[in-house]
């Protein structure tokens, strides 16, 4: 008991240095303000004006692609911070972006509910991969201002549909939900009752 009490101690003072230095949210997800929030974690939102439209066919592999998304992100708002406040850079910059794989395609938010429904008929009865990159920016002490240091990690989950019928589908892409989820469903939400099962995860940095 003792022992979980210093490791709960320890982590609120490491988010009390987090949140007083400044941390930065480089994202509009609710989903991921959420998270932060759950943690007690003190932060300011920014999303980020990237446009998400990197060539895939230019990468090696959906990681790759997924973790450089979310680079570009986390380095769009670290510079229009840096802009605005010149002397005081985030101690702490979050971004992070997810895709959904399914047989080595990357599916990610649909363009409208007729693509959304080809998404969750894809995946429907079969397995496929979450990918979730996530990138930190602290200040690079001995260089200028604008200067950071990055960290970069990606999270892969297996997911598994059960068979969906067309109705289901439809009543599904009618609640609006999948419109701006990675592979048309969000697992938070309704469309965690797809869900049949979670195989397995992995963490690369």
């Amino acid at each position: 008991r003792s022992h979980s009490s210093g490791a709960t101690t320890m982590l609120a003072g490491c988010i009390s240095n987090l949140s007083e230095a400044g941390v930065v949210l480089a994202s509009k997800s609710p989903r991921r303000f959420e998270i932060l929030r759950q943690i007690g974690l003190k932060f300011s939102v920014r999303g980020s004006t990237f446009e998400e439209n990197l060539d895939q066919s230019s990468f090696d592999s959906p990681k790759k692609y997924v973790l450089e998304t979310a680079r570009r992100k986390a380095v769009d708002v670290w510079q229009e911070v840096v802009k605005d406040k010149k002397s005081n850079p985030p101690g702490l910059l979050i971004a992070a972006d997810t895709v959904v794989i399914h047989k080595n395609v990357i599916l990610e938010k649909p363009h409208d509910p007729s693509h959304a429904f080809k998404m969750l008929k894809t995946l429907s009865g079969n397995s496929h991969e979450v990918v979730t990159a996530v990138v930190l920016l602290t200040p690079d002490r001995g260089e200028s201002a604008s200067s950071y240091q990055s960290r970069l990690f990606a999270e892969t989950t297996e997911v598994t549909f059960a068979e969906l019928t067309d109705d289901m589908i439809r009543a599904y892409v009618d609640t609006k939900e999948p419109m701006d989820k990675a592979g048309g469903y969000g697992i938070q939400g309704i469309g965690g009752s797809f869900v049949s099962g979670i195989k397995a995860r992995t963490l690369s940095t």
